[in-house]
């Protein structure tokens, strides 16, 4: 048996009886008597201790404990009977066995007295050695035995009291497992509820996904069946242009905003901060959203102070937080109602307030409505579409650039606001005193025709590109592959290339690399046009030697600004005719 695992009791933490040492006060005036008592009883197991008066003894009886005490009746000063009643009426010494010795045979009133002081035993001098000798051994075996079972008492005891201890303790750790399973529990219920919640979210979020791409199809292959007419009149036709192009500017804004989560979620999305007036912020996001608000016959107010505030932001990311919300504000209240737009100076914070008529928030979703894929209307009852990532995105770059925003409401009906902080750069700026921001001015450019070969192996996507291409007058030639885009490059020499990333046979970044390695390659404007929009894809086009990176689908005043800056982008000497 391991001996680690074995356990004592106290009879094995106990010395015997017989090896324990007690002590015996001998007490007697005449040294020559304490000389005899000390021959008489001299054995391994005593430890006399001497005394020559009543006064020593008393001394000697207070400082250690003693088995028995052999005590002279006539002493000087103090008395045997003196010094045996001074013992008995001490409780800690009351119990000690006395053994008188005495000299005189004067023995009853000797006896009675003695007794009558606490003596247990009455020995006459000279005394019998084997008598003492006796008489003190029982005494001294009675001690020794009180002693050990004194002792076992105490072992006991604190074996009794550690045993107690151990329960109690053993009592506390069942309890705390039993709470720590119920808090795991718990905490497993709620783990499992979150997932489940995320799942059902997930779930109706694909569901609403395919939905909101579906309902702006529907009327783009409306429209496009109502082109296909033969004699459409050109009202019809613009009519039905403006529908193609609004949906499609619809379907660009919903990957936005999915691409733009994706790249916060992880960490991907870098702001271009730069001290920036907040007003030109909320400008731009009014802006943005007028149309929705003047086709919901909205009434519209804005209160913005006099002075200007100054905040340090990335001014297309914080315009479009601001965009967010405001487009809830207009997509959330019914037509004819209000939007309301102010702005407050708060602690060296800009509170900017965002209320609306529309139809509120519930109590128990305010907190909610932050969340991904929330949404305050049910997936059946909702007909204002949308992913229910707007105020998750919003909150986010909220944060981003330093601040918090919070929703409000009385309830549902009852409208509801979001107040937006932000940490100021300074608390005023002087209305006069200008902030920088960049101001792209369009240049209408020379008119003169281009060569362009527009590569990409969506074949839609060519053609339709090439005819718009055509339409403003230049000669486009189209590949749907990369190697076909390197050979008709160096065949017809075009000053600008526009190549699709993705492509078989070749990608875009290896036909640029191509490209740029034939005859007058570096001077070809090449432009990376694809759905590859992250951070580090924009590094690789960069290093495949592209000079501008667009993300499909391309504004088309984008690419007729691009095209018609072109040619006073490169000498004269490099736009070559080769017809």
């Amino acid at each position: 048996m391991d001996e680690s695992l074995r356990t004592s009791s106290p009879a094995d933490a106990l010395p015997s009886a017989e090896a324990i040492t007690v002590n015996i006060l001998i007490v007697d005036d005449e040294p020559r008597n304490l000389a005899v008592l000390e021959s008489i009883l001299d054995e391994p197991g005593y430890r006399l201790v001497r005394a020559n008066s009543g006064e020593q003894a008393l001394l000697a009886l207070m400082a250690e404990e003693f088995a028995v005490l052999v005590l002279d009746v006539r002493m000087p000063g103090m008395t045997g009977f003196e010094l045996a009643q001074m013992v008995k009426d001490r409780k800690k010494t009351a119990r000690i066995p006395i053994i008188f010795l005495t000299a005189y045979y004067n023995e009853d009133q000797h006896i009675l007295e003695g007794y009558g002081t606490g003596a247990v035993d009455y020995l006459h001098k000279p005394v019998n050695p084997a008598v003492l000798r006796s008489k003190v051994s029982v005494f001294a075996e009675l001690h020794r035995r009180g002693s050990a079972l004194e002792a076992s008492n105490r072992m006991l005891l604190g074996e009794v009291a550690e045993r107690r201890r151990a329960e109690e303790r053993l009592s506390e750790l069942n309890a705390s497992l039993d709470r720590r399973v119920t808090e795991r529990t718990h905490a497993l219920q709620v783990s499992e509820d979150r997932l489940l919640e995320a799942h059902r979210r997930k779930d109706e979020f694909l569901a609403t996904l395919a939905h909101e791409l579906r309902n702006p199809l529907a009327p783009v292959r409306n429209a496009v069946e109502l082109l296909k007419r033969p004699g459409l009149p050109q009202e019809k036709v613009a009519w039905a242009t403006e529908r193609i192009d609004r949906q499609v500017h619809a379907l660009a804004r919903l990957v936005d905003d999915l691409m733009d989560v994706s790249r916060i979620s992880q960490g991907r999305i870098e702001l271009r901060r730069t001290p920036v007036a907040l007003n030109d912020v909320l400008a731009d996001a009014v802006e943005t959203v007028r149309p929705l608000m003047d086709e919901q016959r909205h009434e519209f107010a804005m209160l913005l102070p006099d002075d200007q505030l100054v905040v340090d932001a990335d001014r297309l990311r914080l315009a479009q937080a601001f965009t967010n919300l405001l487009h809830n504000a207009a997509k959330y209240t019914e037509p004819g109602g209000r939007v309301e737009l102010g702005v407050l100076i708060e602690r060296e914070q800009a509170v900017v307030t965002i209320r609306d008529t529309g139809i509120g928030i519930p109590p128990d979703r305010l907190d909610s409505v932050f969340e991904m894929f929330s949404q305050v209307e049910s997936a059946l009852t909702r007909s204002r579409g949308g992913l229910g990532i707007g105020l998750s995105l919003t909150q986010q770059l909220v944060q981003m650039h330093g601040g918090a925003v919070k929703a409000y409401s009385d309830g549902p009906g009852q409208g509801s606001r979001f107040h937006v902080h932000l940490p100021l750069v300074t608390a005023r700026v002087a209305a006069a005193e200008p902030v920088q921001a960049e101001v792209e001015a369009a240049d209408a450019g020379s008119g003169q025709p281009l060569r362009i070969v527009v590569a990409d192996d969506n074949v839609d996507a060519a053609e339709t590109l090439a005819v718009l291409l055509e339409l403003l007058g230049h000669s486009v030639w189209q590949a749907n592959d990369g190697e076909a885009a390197v050979r008709l490059v160096a065949e017809h020499d075009p000053q600008l290339v526009l190549l699709d990333i993705g492509m078989p046979k070749l990608n875009g970044l290896g036909a640029c690399r191509q490209i740029r390695a034939q005859p007058g390659g570096e001077q070809r404007f090449i432009v990376a046009l694809t759905g590859w929009g992250q951070p580090h894809d924009l590094q690789q086009s960069t290093e495949a030697g592209f000079d501008r990176h667009l993300v499909k689908p391309a504004d088309a005043p984008v690419l007729e600004q691009l095209v018609a800056q072109l040619p006073q982008r490169r000498p004269a000497a490099d736009v070559r005719d080769t017809g």
